[in-house]
């Protein structure tokens, strides 16, 4: 904690083995550095070829000192971790996806003596998957949540600036902090907004710096000029990137009263893709 206020770090996309591997080395770091109280981390990309999650994966961040672990749309990605979501809260998947589905889109955790919840929602606008209205869906969670505590972090996986901004506004006074994740690229517009919400729109990634979104760029290109299909790859040469922010957010009425974005890039890192 920091002159009483609760401190937690929230990171973007973790792709791939890259990703993971920077996460493993900065995790401790941050914690150290900014006293931490809560670490969040979105994996949904951090499997094998940067699609899905296993839960080994799962482990491995709880290991290095997550939290949470949130995802997105690529959470079905390994079928291994439909089982892993049915019995475990500690991995959400979007809770605005079908009620049939595994797992659950809202948890909390304990830190310093309070609750903190968690959710996790999927935005709809050029989004492929057919989830319902986050808008309506967050409503619903919060009737739940604001039983148990009033520190509430949302990850709304979601691709455009204007839906994020948009469920935040709507959420604005509600939450303690909105973070917005699915591009991949980070954004410098976090801020705190007038009823006491933080707000970033997008958080970036972990992953390598100079490809595209985590992944190697050639494949794509080639499918932008093209259009014909191409397998995408994990990027892993470096330099690699890690990215997302840390909120001071005061625990009595869940305000946050700080935002500070995290941008770290590691020139010496090397990754053996082989030892996937």
């Amino acid at each position: 904690m920091k002159n009483g206020n609760l401190r937690i770090a929230l990171i973007g996309d973790i792709v791939g083995l890259p990703g993971r591997m920077m996460f493993q080395k900065y995790s401790r770091v941050l914690q150290h550095d900014y006293a931490l109280d809560g670490l969040i981390v979105n994996g949904e990309n951090s499997g094998t070829q940067g699609r899905g999650i296993s839960a080994k994966i799962v482990h491995f961040f709880k290991h290095n000192g997550a939290s949470v672990i949130t995802s997105g749309n690529h959470i079905w990605a390994n079928r291994e971790i439909y089982s892993y979501l049915a019995q475990n809260t500690d991995l959400l998947r979007p809770d605005n996806f079908p009620n049939e589905c595994p797992g659950t889109g809202v948890t909390t955790f304990e830190t310093q003596g309070f609750t903190v919840g968690v959710i996790n929602l999927q935005g709809r606008v050029f989004m492929r998957e057919l989830v319902t209205c986050p808008f309506r869906a967050a409503d619903s969670i919060l009737t739940f949540l604001r039983s148990k505590t009033n520190i509430i972090l949302v990850d709304f996986h979601a691709e455009t600036s204007a839906e994020k901004l948009g469920l935040a506004y709507y959420l604005e006074g509600k939450i303690s902090a909105f973070v917005g994740t699915h591009t991949h690229i980070q954004t410098a517009d976090d801020r705190i907004l007038p009823l006491g919400t933080a707000y970033i729109t997008d958080l970036g990634m972990a992953g390598a710096l100079n490809s595209m979104i985590g992944m190697k760029k050639e494949g794509i290109i080639r499918t932008m000029i093209t259009q014909m299909p191409e397998k995408f790859m994990v990027d892993t040469q470096g330099p690699f990137v890690l990215s997302g922010v840390v909120v001071d957010i005061e625990p009595r009425t869940g305000r946050a009263v700080a935002i500070e974005r995290i941008r770290i890039v590691d020139y010496d890192l090397q990754v053996d893709e082989k030892s996937e």
